[in-house]
């Protein structure tokens, strides 16, 4: 089954109801991507049973769905566009679009200069950066600006605590540069 959006130039576009994508109808009223039928009543006849996934998996369990988000939480972090990165790699940036889309696999190669642009090593792409959470909170400690405000947290109401988390992370999403 699909939701009709528009007409455009006597093509037919639709959004299928299973895998959300918005597609012009086919021929064949199949989605291009789960392969579904666009069409309700066939839909409700005779969707097939989906097929199962095998996902490689790496060290902490995850598939390879950890690496794109961490390629992305990366770039965030570190502030960069998808352009930007790729202008770094020296690569489209619809390559780095679909490396974070899960629709391309980096090479070994393209790992290393993923790394290089992002200013972390392999292992750290490849976890995201992740880090403990007790050396992150212990490394926060070591801020005086976050010990000195430490003591007033717990006045805070919750719009004034949304507000200067919502200021933190700007500065650690976009660091400022100084002088």
């Amino acid at each position: 089954m699909a939701t009709t959006l528009a007409p455009v130039d006597s093509r037919e576009v639709v959004r299928c109801d299973h895998c959300l994508l918005v597609q012009f109808r086919t021929t064949n009223s199949l989605c291009r991507r789960c392969h579904l039928s666009l069409d309700e009543d066939e839909a409700e006849l005779a969707a097939p049973e989906p097929m199962p996934q095998v996902l490689p998996m790496n060290g902490n369990g995850r598939g390879h769905l950890n690496l794109a988000h961490s390629i992305r939480s990366l770039r965030l972090r570190s502030g960069l566009s998808q352009r930007q990165l790729a202008g770094r790699m020296s690569v489209p940036r619809t390559y780095v679009s679909k490396i974070e889309n899960e629709k391309a696999t980096p090479t070994l190669s393209s790992l290393e200069r993923l790394a290089r642009a992002l200013e972390v090593t392999v292992p750290d792409l490849l976890t995201g950066g992740e880090r403990n959470r007790q050396e992150e909170i212990r490394e926060l400690m070591e801020d005086q600006f976050i010990a000195d405000i430490l003591p007033y947290v717990a006045q805070l109401n919750g719009m004034q605590m949304s507000s200067i988390l919502t200021q933190v992370r700007d500065l650690t999403v976009r660091p400022r540069r100084t002088a």
